[in-house]
C-alpha cells in the first residue's frame, strides 16, 4: 500500500504494557521515556505517513483510566482533527474496551479513523506484539479510499491481526495475544500479508456535516450481576443510592432473572423513579431477548430496557453519554434501545 505524502496521523501515548520495561531489581513492570518506545520501532521512520505525537504526563495505569481522561483525549483529537488524517491511542489493555466506546459516544459523526491499539507485552523485548500492533494500526488510520475519505471512519481496537469496531469489543484472554474479542459483530479489517477492509462492515458517516466533539459525561450509573442466592437487602441499597440514575444489569442467558417477588417490585420502584435499567446477559455471544421466557418477560413488565446485544462496556459508557446530555428519563431510555454508532444489532 502506498501513502500520499501529505498523509499525517497523531500518535496519542496514555500508558499502558506497550510502553513500559522491566525493572531489573524489582521484575516489575514500569513505565520508560516515549521517545524509547519510539526508538524500538525504527521501522515508523520508513512510512511515508508524517507521524507525530502526544504524550500524557505522567502516563497512566489504564486501571485509573477516568471519564475525565475520556474528555481529555476527546479533546486532543477535536483540537488537531483537521490537522491529522487518523489518530492512533496507545492504551494500556485492561479498560482499553471502555475508553473505545466512550470515545465512539463522545466523537459524533466521526470520518477519520480513531484507532486504539496496546500490547500484552513491552515494546522492548523481543517477542513483543506491540511492533506489529503499532506498525498496524497507523497504516490503518493513514489509509484512504481513491476519493480521499478515510477507509475506517470510526473508533476502532486494533489487536493481533483484527480491527474491531471499539464498542464492540471486550477484553478476553489477560495473558493472550488475542487480547480482545467481538462476539457479536465481525472484524472490520483482517490483517495477514495483505490488508483486508470489509467495507459493508464499516460505519458511514455523514460528510456534509462536521464532527462533533462531546465534552460531558455523567457517571452516575453502576453494573452489577445477578446470581442464585442474590440478597433482597444490597439490591434495594444499591437501588436506593443517591444520585444514581442508571443501572446495568447483567442477567442470565437471553436476559433472564430470578423470579422472586422482591426483585420484580425493587426494580419496577426504580424505573418509576427515574431509574434506567438496562439488561446485558453475562454470556459473551448472543442478545438479550426478554419476551422468549416468562422470567424476561417479567423484567420487561417491571420497566426494564432491553440492551440487546451490546457489551457491558458500550452500554455503561453509553449511559454516561446519553445522561449528560439527556435529562429526560424517557429519552435516554428511548436511545438506550437503538443503535447510534453501531453498537448493537437491532
Amino acid at each position: 500500500m502506498t501513502f500520499s505524502i501529505n498523509n499525517k496521523v497523531l500518535l496519542i501515548y496514555t500508558g499502558g504494557t506497550i510502553g513500559m520495561n522491566l525493572n531489573p531489581k524489582t521484575h516489575a513492570l514500569e513505565p520508560f521515556d516515549f521517545e524509547h518506545l519510539l526508538n524500538s520501532v525504527p521501522e515508523l521512520k520508513h512510512f511515508d505517513t508524517e507521524i507525530d505525537t502526544y504524550q500524557f504526563m505522567p502516563p497512566i495505569d489504564s486501571s485509573d483510566m477516568s471519564p475525565q481522561k475520556w474528555v481529555e483525549i476527546t479533546k486532543i483529537i477535536a483540537d488537531n482533527y483537521d490537522k491529522y488524517d487518523g489518530f492512533v491511542i496507545l492504551h494500556g489493555t485492561d479498560t482499553m474496551a471502555y475508553t473505545a466506546s466512550a470515545l465512539s459516544y463522545m466523537l459524533e459523526n466521526l470520518t477519520k479513523p480513531v484507532i486504539l491499539t496496546g500490547s500484552q507485552l513491552p515494546i522492548g523485548q523481543l517477542r513483543t506484539d506491540g511492533r506489529e500492533n503499532l506498525i498496524t494500526s497507523i497504516e490503518i488510520a493513514a489509509a484512504k479510499n481513491a476519493d480521499g475519505t478515510s477507509k475506517v471512519p470510526e473508533v476502532g481496537i486494533y489487536f493481533n491481526g483484527r480491527l474491531l469496531r471499539g464498542n464492540r469489543t471486550t477484553k478476553q484472554s489477560a495473558d493472550g495475544f488475542n487480547a480482545f474479542e467481538s462476539y457479536n459483530y465481525p472484524p472490520l479489517v483482517e490483517v495477514g500479508v495483505n490488508i483486508t477492509y470489509h467495507e459493508h462492515r464499516i460505519l458511514k458517516p455523514d460528510y456534509t456535516n462536521p464532527m462533533v466533539a462531546h465534552l460531558e459525561l455523567d457517571n452516575n450509573v453502576i453494573i452489577f450481576s445477578l446470581f442464585p442466592g442474590i440478597r433482597e437487602d444490597l439490591i434495594r441499597h444499591i437501588i436506593a443510592t443517591p444520585n444514581l440514575r442508571a443501572i446495568v444489569m447483567r442477567t442470565f442467558g437471553s436476559g433472564n432473572a430470578p423470579q422472586s417477588p422482591w426483585l420484580q417490585k425493587a426494580l419496577k420502584d426504580a424505573a418509576k423513579y427515574g431509574k434506567t435499567i438496562v439488561n446485558i446477559s453475562q454470556c459473551m455471544q448472543g442478545s438479550v431477548e426478554m419476551g422468549r421466557y416468562d422470567t424476561g418477560y417479567q423484567l420487561q413488565e417491571a420497566g426494564v430496557i432491553s440492551g440487546h446485544d451490546s457489551t457491558v462496556e458500550s452500554a455503561v459508557t453509553k449511559l454516561m453519554f446519553l445522561q449528560a446530555y439527556c435529562k429526560d428519563v424517557h429519552e435516554v431510555r428511548k436511545m438506550m434501545s437503538e443503535s447510534i454508532r453501531g453498537e448493537m444489532s437491532v
